[in-house]
């Protein structure tokens, strides 16, 4: 189950794009065309399938351009959409409406998109017990939201940030002396018994000596399915495992089928496409 997040986070996010559209005059195509104190209602509407994600960032948007506006939300996120789901309705001033359209868009399509190709994705490897996590290759300043969509579409976070693990890549061994058993050790006398350690290596003898130290996790990187499954083979009752590294939609369910535990697909949020989702006047 995932928690929507609360408004406090998303205000300021809501809050930036506006100010980015709206420029230093506001919306001049609906001041110069509509009447100011024109009322309407228009429908925020699925125009294909997917898993919604987002909208609560809309009605942020459409409320912080008139608070009196009336917006009503049809579906929740994680909800099934298809072609010409009437997902939200907003009643109000039009310019209002029309102001905030494209930001509550570019959220919604954004997110959704998100959460659709981690739905896709976990719909393939269902039959595995490998756990479909995300990765830190995300946008700047929209983290959050983004690892939100990951969860809404059914997928696992990895670290939010720097602080929340130790995960020691070959520039932190090589930075810290070229001896992965003693980079190990730096990290296990700093982090104490409440950070957890894991350590990405690329070879099965990389592996071997990791194993020998023992850490929380061992992430396999750009390993071939064949050698993943020696690797998770070798860990087996020692430590979790967790692939990562060039993997695709195409990819996923041959990764997942050699049973590593976790599977870290940067894709879900550097490359999911957007969802068609559309601001109609039905």
């Amino acid at each position: 189950m995932h928690y929507a997040l609360p408004d406090v986070i998303l205000h300021p996010l809501v809050q930036t794009a506006l100010r980015e559209d709206l420029g230093r005059r506001g919306d001049v195509t609906s001041a110069a065309v509509i009447p100011a104190q024109k009322e309407a209602q228009l429908h925020i509407v699925a125009r294909e399938s997917g898993i919604l994600c987002g909208i609560d960032l809309a009605r942020l948007a459409f409320k912080a351009m008139d608070p009196k506006l009336e917006f009503h939300a049809h579906l929740k996120d994680g909800a099934e959409i298809a072609p010409q789901t009437i997902i939200a309705s907003i009643q109000g001033n039009a310019h209002a409406i029309l102001s905030a359209e494209r930001t509550a868009l570019n959220f919604l399509t954004h997110l959704s998109g998100i959460a659709t190709t981690t739905h896709e994705i976990q719909s393939s490897i269902a039959h595995t017990s490998t756990r479909l996590t995300c990765t830190r290759k995300t946008i700047p300043g929209l983290r959050d939201i983004q690892k939100y969509a990951v969860r809404t579409g059914g997928g696992r976070n990895h670290r939010m940030g720097l602080d929340d693990a130790i995960l020691i890549k070959d520039n932190h061994i090589a930075l810290s002396g070229g001896d992965i058993i003693s980079t190990i050790q730096k990290a296990k006398i700093y982090a104490g018994h409440l950070i957890p350690i894991e350590v990405e290596v690329d070879t099965l003898e990389q592996l071997e000596f990791v194993l020998k130290e023992g850490v929380s996790l061992v992430l396999l990187d750009n390993m071939s399915p064949e050698t993943l499954k020696r690797a998770v083979a070798l860990c087996q009752g020692h430590t979790a495992t967790e692939a990562s590294g060039g993997i695709t939609p195409h990819t996923a369910q041959a990764v997942a089928e050699t049973g590593v535990d976790f599977m870290a697909l940067g894709y879900l949020t550097h490359s999911a496409r957007y969802l068609d989702i559309g601001l109609d006047y039905l």
